[in-house]
């Protein structure tokens, strides 16, 4: 302690108490309560101690001179009279904020502890102990010497180390730095350079308009050796080469010759000091690693010997890395770097992101267990499962990373998209499909080969437009509600296209193939740049492998353009319809719990939208299909199967019509009994005319009354659903025929099962044996056999006893199954 401050506007006061004199704030006289009575002796404000000397608590330790007689009184604005007694002590070797108000008021600055922790000598029994273990010792010689008044508790914030949590100590010493005087002109370089997210350019000027000057040197001994050299009368000189080293070496240039400027080889050289001549050694510190890391654009690219092939580097094209901490670190000390060699930015474009956290939302460390180290990820994940999981965050917000993560991702991306693509390797390497043969034109195949196609334009187009802006979480989305469209509805919808025995004149397959196959190379060759190692392995096999003169590997082809001509607005809005029809049904059928596989009889869409009626009719095949409907109707309005319900909104006409309220309610009923469908319809479409009592005509609006749908009577088989323009209406009745043909796919979903849990190859033909004494199984197999047969691979099916068949519960029937393979399945390598 050499100074303590007060605030000069702050009322302070002398106090006598136990026969003491003390001076203290004045708003902290409180503290002394509990130690009994005291008296104000005076108050005055804090600028009337400002310059006085005091005697110091610890001077018969201080071996220093300055120590001893430097103890004055200071002014601080940022003393608070909320804590202690309003006067701060001040010791500048020992904080921030304290050594610079040193430097203010001309106060010694005194180190008392070393590298270790230790007190250095000079200062009395605590010399050579560690700073952290005093406090006792402290303590009891303030209570000898009579200084020990009260003790009070407080909470101080303490910096300690990130790694451990150990408490750290504040330590002054002389280090070599770069004066930043010249920070403006840095700040007009980071303006030429594209920042994304925008903010990033905000944060780094805000960082060089508070910033101190540059510290570049440590106290280690490992790192890059500062080539300052300094002579026992305090000059120095800056070696700028090798080269230059060696010529005004004058000692111990033999015992360095041959080896790398580090220590403790380079220690060894002596010169002569430019300005006195006398003998100068190298400082004993190291540098600061971001400078040797800022200069990476000027050292490493020939800048020194082949001007014009450092100038194809620098600028470099962009930067990816971590927002917090780089303003002030990597970024900064680029920015210093180029600015101060050529006044040119080192880089055109930084690309910042935030930072990876556990899957809780907490930072990873190994102290506490949670980090997960990235060869480890990889191993355990995948590389491009990590890859993609970065380019489908949003670089501002943390991202929050464990193997649940990664597993959602493998499944919910990956695993589709390979799953396609081994659907089709399988089926082309089955039926020999050659990627050579003439393609069937896109305008002869069917819709949903041009609608994939179409989509995949879309997405090629959005990865040059995303890809240009850095913008890969947008391009990611986008690529995986495509593979979930090409999953989901392309593939599922084109099965049997690919089931159907081959045939050299089937063109609509081999349109099939054709389409899937350009999908899958497409696809690989837009997400290359994301996911290398996946892309390349389907290149690999759907290219290279019959193409021996394609490019070598997927990043050696060009980059897919997207077709214009291939797109197509029409087909993918009603594309777009009809998937929103299918999930509106899918839904209704859910919520009463109706399985999909129980075939219904009819499904009537009532829309005026003439996009949803031309896809219902366009894509009337597949909307059947994949909701298992028997027939499907579209109409403009729904009809009289179903009852739409009005009735007064009471709330609404009292507070428009006030104490005539009655009147209108009266009108709307009249009007209701006397043509309540007229009234109904009207309303609907969006405002109904009724007279009222005296004639007037009033245009019933539609948040004037409240409207209720439901089937009509006789129709209580009709289920409804309203969404934003459409109404479906799904006749629930199962007929006898019906229920068969549900049965049987239930029993073909048990089969196909089985056939997973034998791990079969898809061509493998199987056997299957069914026992059981249900009638309907019995009267659907016989009705259903040859469907059954069809879709599970099955040569055989018999219906006889099974005892080691498995025991499943086929809607309520009790059966036993068992399924075999027949044969050996033909050789298809995975």
């Amino acid at each position: 302690n050499v100074a303590c401050a007060v605030h000069p506007d702050l009322e302070y006061a002398r106090v006598e108490q136990k026969g003491c004199t003390l001076i203290l704030a004045k708003d902290r006289l409180a503290v002394l309560q509990e130690l009994g009575p005291h008296k104000v002796l005076a108050t005055f404000p804090g600028r009337d101690l400002v310059g006085r000397a005091y005697a110091g608590a610890f001077d018969d330790w201080a071996t220093p001179r300055e120590a001893r007689h430097a103890h004055r009184v200071i002014p601080w604005k940022e003393v608070l009279a909320t804590e202690g007694t309003g006067i701060v002590h001040i010791a500048p070797g020992c904080g921030k904020e304290d050594f610079d108000l040193g430097r203010e008021n001309a106060l010694p600055v005194l180190a008392p502890i070393d590298e270790a922790g230790l007190y250095v000598a000079g200062y009395g029994p605590l010399t050579g102990k560690l700073a952290s273990g005093v406090a006792e010792e402290v303590l009891s010689h303030l209570r000898e010497r009579g200084h020990y008044y009260k003790k009070e508790r407080y909470s101080h914030d303490y910096p300690h180390c990130w790694r451990c949590g150990t408490n750290l100590l504040f330590r002054t010493v002389d280090e070599w730095f770069i004066s930043m005087s010249w920070r403006d002109e840095i700040a007009a370089v980071a303006r030429q350079i594209r920042w994304i997210p925008g903010h990033g350019l905000d944060q780094e000027l805000d960082w060089l308009s508070n910033m101190g000057d540059w510290m570049i040197s440590k106290k280690r001994y490992w790192g890059l050796a500062l080539p300052i050299w300094t002579c026992t009368e305090g000059h120095f000189d800056v070696i700028g080469s090798g080269e230059e080293l060696r010529a005004r070496a004058t000692a111990g240039w033999d015992a360095f010759e041959g080896h790398s400027p580090h220590r403790p080889w380079v220690d060894a050289v002596r010169i002569a000091c430019s300005t006195c001549g006398k003998d100068a050694s190298r400082i004993p510190d190291v540098g600061n690693p971001w400078l040797d890391a800022g200069i990476v654009p000027y050292s490493t690219v020939r800048y020194e010997t082949d001007r014009e092939y450092w100038k194809r580097w620098i600028p470099a094209d962009a930067v990816v890395e971590c927002f917090p901490g780089q303003f002030r670190n990597w970024f900064y000390a680029l920015l210093a770097m180029s600015t101060m060699m050529e006044n040119l930015p080192p880089f055109r474009t930084l690309l910042g992101h935030a930072l990876v956290r556990d899957e809780k939302g907490a930072e990873m460390h190994k102290s506490t267990g949670n980090a997960i180290g990235f060869d480890e990820a990889a191993e355990k994940a995948g590389v491009d499962t990590l890859r993609w999981i970065y380019c489908r965050q949003n670089p501002v917000t943390n991202l929050n990373f464990g193997y649940g993560v990664a597993d959602a991702v493998k499944r919910r991306f990956f695993n589709t998209w390979w799953n396609v693509y081994a659907f089709f390797a399988n089926y082309a390497r089955s039926d020999r499909f050659d990627p050579r043969q003439p393609a069937v034109p896109v305008a002869e195949r069917q819709d949903i080969d041009r609608w994939i196609l179409s989509r995949l334009h879309g997405v090629a187009r959005l990865a040059r437009e995303r890809l240009g802006d850095f913008d890969t979480p947008l391009l990611a989305r986008a690529a995986e509600e495509f593979v979930d469209a090409l999953s989901t509805w392309y593939v599922r919808r084109c099965r049997r296209r690919f089931w159907r025995a081959r045939s050299e004149s089937d063109r609509d397959k081999l349109a099939a193939y054709q389409t899937l196959h350009e999908v899958l190379v497409t696809l690989a060759k837009l997400l290359a740049p994301l996911v290398p190692f996946t892309a390349e392995a389907m290149y690999q096999n759907l290219v290279r492998s019959w193409d021996a003169d394609a490019p070598a590997s997927v990043h050696h082809c060009a980059y897919p353009e997207p077709d214009a001509a291939g797109s197509d607005k029409a087909l993918a809005r009603e594309m777009d319809a009809a998937l929103r029809l299918v999930s509106a049904t899918l839904s209704l059928r859910e919520s009463l719990s109706l399985r999909v596989r129980q075939p219904l009889r009819e499904l009537t869409i009532a829309t005026t939208d003439p996009v949803l009626q031309q896809a219902a009719r366009r894509f009337e095949p597949h909307l059947l299909d994949e909701l298992n409907l028997k027939s499907l109707r579209v109409q403009a309005q729904t009809g009289r199967e179903v009852r739409c319900d009005v009735k007064p909104n009471f709330k609404t006409l009292g507070e428009r019509y006030g104490k005539d309220r009655g009147l209108y309610i009266q009108a709307l009923k009249g009007a209701l009994a006397a043509d309540p469908d007229r009234v109904s319809g009207e309303i609907e479409r969006g405002v109904a005319r009724i007279p009222l009592l005296d004639g007037t005509p009033w245009h019933v609006q539609r948040d004037e009354v409240l409207l209720q749908k439901g089937a009509a009577p006789g129709m209580e088989n009709l289920a409804m659903a309203e969404h934003p323009g459409f109404t479906l209406l799904l006749d629930t009745t199962v007929t006898p025929e019906m229920a068969r043909e549900g049965v049987a796919r239930d029993l073909v979903r048990h089969i196909q099962q089985a056939r997973g849990d034998l791990d079969l190859e898809f061509t493998s033909r199987i056997r299957v044996t069914i026992e059981s004494d249900a009638a309907p199984l019995a009267q659907a197999i016989a009705a259903h056999r040859p469907f059954i047969l069809e879709e599970t691979f099955a040569d055989e099916l018999r219906e006889e006893p099974t005892p080691d068949g498995r025991e499943i519960d086929l809607g309520g029937m009790n059966i036993r199954l068992k399924v075999e393979p027949i044969g050996a399945p033909p050789s298809i390598s995975r």
